[in-house]
């Protein structure tokens, strides 16, 4: 009896033994598959489960992302292509409603040992005439109000934010791909600094790599439009007609803009319509500028703005307008540029960013653990509804004041645009109300429509008083439509639900599941 049970435990332990060399090995031989799925040479970088998110790129969504969840408790890695100061001629004004974003995200020191100039409103120019229209700042702090910097120190101030943080890993990388394992995003593929090909997991993937993203195509149905192209110069010595203002002068073809950006530089970005501009090398640009742009200048800015032609320092930069078309995708997420676009001409996008940045903290706040892959997918859905309200108010505005501040020869255009530049100098709430809008305060879509409407109505008024003629009568009927033929398209591709009731959201959107 005895070498009966000698023998029996015997066999248990060879079964033992046996289970665990084989339960090893196939462990083993799956997370090499699943590594070399895409890429025989890639390795982890860090051990599963150590990373709750993994964020793809470092400007303005990426770095206060990163922040607000490194905050929050969570293990983030932050994934930047490059890390050095980027030079660029956009994202260099935060409106106040942007810079409200801001302080709820403790971040408002990154504009401060920047240069930063503040500003408080906007000055409006055509043909000679001018209206000065300033934020309505009466309720806010004092310290409430825009921001203008160069935008490459504004994004270091964010990263040294991200880097002092013990919980966060800022490395410089360049993704390449999504890893994906059946339809569900588990992190990323990289190249290092010094060339190696890597994977990160987290449970949950932001992609925030800019305009340029090369990601996007995997998380929604991208409909880039290019309207336009700024040609920024930076001018110097030389003050501003209204100090702390940002100016924009109705120009032909289209606007030109001059806000500060330091307390010796002025920003000048003038708009060309459409995807080809003159070339800077062969000197038709500067010449374009002199010939054709120069007259248009307020007289202040004129010989500084000849003298920056001459430097030759003129950058380029399309413009480019992206409504946000997700297709949920567990696992990831798409932010900032790499999701929506609206024209620069409003300075809206840093705002929305900072906008959705706070829409997704407190939509993750309350949930423990992320590896709940399917659960939070659908309820991270919720975050493209809760966005739209501000971010499709504000995305509306720059495409439909681009399109009315554009000179024409169609006679209703011209009418809207001189009625536009009428209806805002009137002052009071016909001025309150859009900046309002515009600067990130007081986002409703409703209220939007109402003022873009009562422009038109106002436009009509003007025609057809005091003695209404079968000609004005017939220029005002093509001015409401055309006024209807600007604005909705951009609503309809925004998602009319979604910007006018945000609230019609499915149950297990509105209360947080439990997720373990």
């Amino acid at each position: 009896m005895d070498k009966y049970y000698y023998y029996q435990y015997i066999s248990i332990l060879i079964a033992t033994i046996a289970f665990m060399v084989w339960f090893v090995w196939r462990y083993s031989s799956s997370r090499n598959s699943i590594c070399s799925h895409n890429n025989p040479k890639c390795q982890p970088a860090t051990a599963a489960g150590s990373t709750d998110i993994i964020v793809v790129g470092a400007g303005v969504a990426g770095s206060s992302l990163a922040y607000a969840l490194a905050k929050d408790g969570r293990q983030v890695h932050v994934i930047e292509r490059d890390l050095t100061e980027p030079d660029r001629i956009v994202g260099e004004l935060l409106q106040p409603g942007g810079y409200l974003k801001l302080l709820d995200l403790g971040l408002e020191d990154c504009v401060s040992e920047i240069d930063a100039q503040k500003v408080f409103g906007y000055a409006l120019y055509k043909e000679g005439k001018s209206s000065k229209l300033p934020y309505p700042l009466e309720n806010f702090h004092p310290d409430v109000a825009g921001r203008s910097f160069h935008h490459g120190r504004f994004i270091q101030k964010l990263r040294e934010k991200v880097a002092f943080l013990p919980n966060v890993k800022l490395e410089q990388g360049t993704v390449t791909s999504l890893f994906e394992e059946n339809g569900t995003v588990k992190g990323v593929q990289y190249k290092s600094k010094d060339g190696q090909d890597l994977t990160a997991f987290a449970p949950l993937t932001v992609v925030c790599d800019g305009c340029y993203s090369n990601l996007r195509r995997s998380l929604c149905n991208p409909k880039v439009d290019v309207p336009s192209c700024f040609v920024g110069l930076v001018l110097e010595n030389c003050e501003l007609p209204f100090s702390n203002h940002g100016h924009v002068i109705l120009a032909d073809p289209s606007p030109i803009l001059f806000y500060p950006i330091s307390s010796t530089e002025i920003r000048c970005l003038v708009d060309i319509p459409g995807q080809k501009v003159p070339s800077i090398s062969t000197g038709e640009m500067a010449n374009y500028l002199r010939t054709k742009v120069a007259p248009q200048i307020p007289p202040e800015l004129h010989n500084a703005f000849l003298a920056s032609i001459e430097k030759g320092n003129i950058k380029t930069m399309l413009n480019r307008s992206m409504p946000g078309a997700p297709h949920p995708t567990p696992g990831a997420l798409l932010m900032g540029d790499a999701f929506n676009m609206r024209h620069p001409l409003t300075g809206g996008g840093m705002t929305v960013a900072l906008s959705d940045v706070l829409v997704l903290r407190n939509l993750l706040r309350p949930v423990k653990n992320l590896n709940g892959t399917l659960a939070l997918c659908k309820y991270l859905e919720s975050f493209y509804t809760l966005r739209k309200p501000l971010a499709s108010t504000i995305n509306t505005l720059a495409g439909a004041l681009y399109k009315v501040f554009c000179s024409s020869t169609d006679l209703a255009r011209i009418e809207m645009r001189e009625a536009c530049f009428e209806y805002l100098s009137l002052g009071g709430i016909f001025s309150i109300g859009p900046v309002s809008i515009l600067s990130g305060l007081n986002p409703q879509p409703l209220s939007l429509v109402l003022h873009f409407f009562a422009v038109a109505i106002y436009g009509l008024g003007r025609l057809l008083l005091p003695f209404p003629s079968p000609k004005r009568m017939w220029i005002g009927a093509r001015l409401i439509s055309g006024a209807s033929g600007i604005i909705f398209p951009i609503i309809k591709e925004e998602g009319i639900r979604q910007m006018f009731f945000p609230l019609t959201v499915p149950a297990y959107h509105r209360a947080p599941p439990v997720i373990v």
